[in-house]
């Protein structure tokens, strides 16, 4: 007579086993993949962060010969912006600057140029007039604001806007004692390339 009891015993446990194997599976599909999924997405965006480029790809155009301290003061380059041109301008003439140029920087791509219009005055509340004018005329929305500081001391403010009618350009005012500078570009490259503008 064969042996009922143990042949249930056999399919119970198969049964039981099967069930496990499909609690198993279920759990690493809900659990494992995905999280591999987005642990690889996180490595994929710190990578891209990492791989900013800081380091211009193309030379710096030089100055003109008779280039004043002002214009020497300028950088050649800003992390992976290099200085394309550099000319004597006359946008901020009705105020009267003592100097004023405009300077461009690249990276080779010309949909990522950025343009500083850099003027002196001789006196910093001459500087804080053209400042707040310049200010006065941006009607974007506020991207950031504060102090400029040289070893601790406010030496000027700084204001970042979005082009009102494309936000995706943007707009840096910002003074450093008798100095004014104003960069415009694409919003994407004009906050990194202002926090690291040496003047």
């Amino acid at each position: 007579m064969p042996n009922t009891r143990s042949s249930s015993h056999r399919k119970l446990f198969i049964v039981i086993i099967a069930a496990v194997a499909i609690i198993a599976l279920s759990m690493m599909s809900a659990f494992v993949w995905p999280g591999w999924a987005l642990s690889k997405q996180v490595d994929q965006s710190q990578q891209q962060q990492v791989a900013e480029p800081t380091k211009p790809s193309i030379d710096a155009a030089a100055l003109p010969k008779d280039a004043t301290e002002l214009l020497k003061a300028m950088p050649d380059s800003v992390l992976n912006y290099a200085r394309t041109k550099a000319d004597a301008s006359e946008t901020w003439k009705s105020a009267s600057p003592l100097e004023e140029y405009t300077v461009t920087y690249g990276t080779g791509t010309k949909s990522d140029n950025i343009t500083v219009i850099v003027g002196q005055w001789s006196a910093s509340d001459s500087a804080k007039t053209q400042y707040d004018s310049l200010t006065g005329n941006l009607s974007g929305k506020t991207l950031y604001s504060g102090a400029v500081k040289v070893q601790g001391n406010e030496t000027g403010e700084y204001v970042i806007k979005e082009n009102a009618e494309n936000p995706k350009f943007a707009t840096a005012v910002w003074y450093n004692d008798t100095v004014v500078f104003q960069a415009t570009g694409p919003a994407s490259g004009i906050e990194r390339f202002v926090q690291k503008f040496p003047l």
